[in-house]
Order: structure tokens, then C-alpha cells, then sequence
């Protein structure tokens, strides 16, 4: 049965590590703009975000997204009347949306662009570097 170093040796292949068991393979530094955008009103936010893209494609740079996380609802139950009628209820809701959009490698000329962006009020947004 032949042993490992010898299969090596004869398929000629080996893995792509060096002596010092150090990876052969370069790594880039990437980084990344991840905006997350979110509003009450699904369709500002469409729009904000497709201003958001459009202005992140016209510098050339590559934008993962939008992608929209889950809706999150919060529920409110409150009584109609005061005392009498304590089974008479109304519930309410608020959706909150939200997207997600990431830029890789930014330029200088894009976070600029990005930052002189006017959204529509409403529109919240948290920007960060990774």
C-alpha cells in the first residue's frame, strides 16, 4: 500500500500550502459600505433605496442588494371605552421595513456621493465599515 507522500508524487499534485505550512494564495483586503435602510412606508423606501443603488452604479462599483430583511410589526391593544365596556378593544399595528445594501470597495467619490444624498423624511439610515 503506498503511502501518502508517494500518491503526491505521483499525481504530481500538490496543496496549496509552502513549506512554512503557510496558504500560497494572496489575500485582498475587501471592504465593504453595509447600509441598512428602513422606513414605515415600503414604498419611500423602494424609492430611496433605488436612489440609493443609482447613485452607487453611476460610480462603477459593486452593490450586493437591496435585500429586504423580515417586517417588523409591533402590535397595540387598547380599550375602546374607559369602564364599561372592558371587552370592546381596537388593535392597532406599525411595520416597520427594511433593506439591506452592500457596496464592495468603496471610493472616496462614492461615500461623497452617498453622503449628499436627500432622502425623503421617514427614511432611516445606518451606515457601516467593514
Amino acid at each position: 500500500m503506498p503511502t501518502a507522500k508517494e500518491t503526491i508524487k505521483k499525481s504530481g499534485k500538490t496543496s496549496g500550502r509552502t513549506k512554512e505550512g503557510k496558504s500560497a494564495v494572496k489575500e485582498e483586503t475587501v471592504s465593504k459600505l453595509r447600509i441598512r435602510v428602513s422606513a414605515y412606508e415600503s414604498k419611500i423606501l423602494d424609492s430611496s433605496v433605488k436612489q440609493i443603488v443609482d447613485t452607487a452604479l453611476r460610480y462603477d462599483v459593486k452593490v450586493l442588494g437591496p435585500i429586504p430583511l423580515p417586517t417588523e410589526i409591533k402590535k397595540y391593544t387598547v380599550n375602546r371605552a374607559s369602564f364599561v365596556y372592558k371587552n370592546a378593544r381596537e388593535q392597532f399595528e406599525m411595520r416597520m421595513h427594511k433593506r439591506l445594501i452592500d457596496i464592495v470597495n468603496p471610493s472616496p467619490k462614492v461615500i461623497e456621493a452617498l453622503t449628499n444624498l436627500s432622502l425623503p423624511s421617514g427614511v432611516k439610515i445606518d451606515v457601516k465599515m467593514m
